[in-house]
């Protein structure tokens, strides 16, 4: 993350924090990014005013460090159980018969040819041999994308949106 706040968890002696902070845990800078923003929180600042802040009042920075370190460990143990759910449901995935597993990337393939073939080739392949097929509804697109979206975000979406929209 930034050398201010890592040097401020070396001089506390903050190991997790430092850890956490230095990217050792994960590639992405997830935790990293999570561990500075409740620094941040803590400190009462912005994510992104949290460099000047240790850099001219490290006392306050260091007092909110204090307190995330006592909670960083649940923070690792948290970011290491989806580490390991979201393994878990790779390898279980590996075994499953490419026609369980396809769906997905296949409705992704399917609804960006049906997007670009609406918005851009219909119109190319209109203009070039001067025919005039006809675009499929957008209303008709829209609705088969949200209808893609919600099964693959999760069917929790639809339904929790279902539940707002009926409890109105």
């Amino acid at each position: 993350m930034t050398a201010p706040l890592v040097a401020l968890a070396i001089q506390i002696g903050a190991p997790m924090i430092r850890a956490a902070l230095e990217q050792r845990f994960g590639a992405d800078g997830r935790l990293a990014a999570e561990v500075a923003a409740s620094v941040a929180r803590r400190a009462g600042v912005p994510v992104d005013a949290i460099d000047a802040l240790a850099e001219s009042d490290p006392g306050r920075v260091i007092d909110a460090m204090r307190v995330v370190e006592a909670e960083t460990p649940e923070l690792i143990r948290l970011y290491m159980a989806e580490a390991e759910t979201a393994a878990a449901l790779a390898r279980s995935e590996e075994t499953d018969p490419v026609w369980m597993r396809a769906w997905r990337p296949g409705g992704m393939y399917l609804i960006g040819l049906l997007w670009l073939w609406n918005v851009v080739v219909l119109h190319i392949a209109n203009a070039i041999w001067r025919i005039a097929l006809p675009p499929m509804p957008f209303e008709q697109l829209i609705q088969l994308s949200g209808l893609y979206f919600g099964l693959y975000m999760g069917g929790h979406t639809i339904k929790d949106l279902a539940q707002k929209w009926v409890a109105r």
